[in-house]
């Protein structure tokens, strides 16, 4: 795919533990996308799942280490969620972004927001569970967290749903392919956007100028 010099997107994806955002990421990845999409990966102090890899799917950090990141200014956002800490390293980001890479973030709703104030260019998408009581059912059925965590889950997500309508997007994930294949089409979207392909058409219009 011929992408025309354009600056990358940058693609906000989240939704309440138990949408399945991971799942429907993994698909996306798996199935559609290209050289040109990158998943940022972000830091976070929770302690890590048994699939988890270190720098591959966070990069896992100690309380003082991630204070460290936010007193340097070296995070795009962080919120504290279920007595954790995630954030987005700015670094990686950037660079993605100037050299033409679309970059998705899977980020807490709360980081979602704050990027929401600082980041005028981003699209913003919700995965969403098809009803309230298959996220329970989800959440439930994950079998690696006590039912304390899982209720406090549970009572975040229902303040989390209350902010679908902040986003650009939603996904109803009612089937993984399904859902992947939609996030496919809306950055398939962003990357025909008037907005993303500046320099293409400043160089159109100066040959018209010829």
């Amino acid at each position: 795919m011929i992408l025309l010099n354009r600056k990358g997107s940058l693609i906000v994806l989240s939704g309440p533990s138990g949408s399945g955002k991971g799942t429907v990421l993994g698909e996306f990845f798996e199935k559609y996308a290209d050289e040109n999409v990158f998943l940022s990966i972000s830091a976070t102090t929770r302690n890590p799942r048994p699939s988890d890899i270190d720098g591959v799917t966070y990069y896992f950090k100690t309380v003082d280490e991630f204070k460290n990141m936010i007193k340097n200014n070296e995070l795009l956002e962080y919120a504290s969620f279920c007595d954790n800490y995630y954030g987005t390293p700015k670094k990686a980001v950037e660079d993605k972004l100037n050299s033409g890479v679309d970059v998705i973030l899977e980020i807490e709703i709360q980081g979602a927001l704050k990027v929401m104030e600082t980041t005028k260019d981003a699209v913003f998408v919700f995965i969403c569970p098809p009803s309230v009581e298959e996220l329970e059912k989800r959440l439930v059925g994950r079998n690696t967290e006590t039912l304390d965590v899982i209720k406090k889950r549970i009572d975040t997500a229902k303040w989390e749903l209350t902010n679908i309508e902040k986003y650009d997007y939603l996904i109803v994930n009612e089937t993984v392919d399904d859902a992947a294949s939609k996030l496919k089409e809306i950055i398939d979207a962003q990357r025909q956007s008037v907005k993303n392909n500046k320099e293409f058409i400043k160089t159109i219009l100066n040959e018209v100028e010829l």
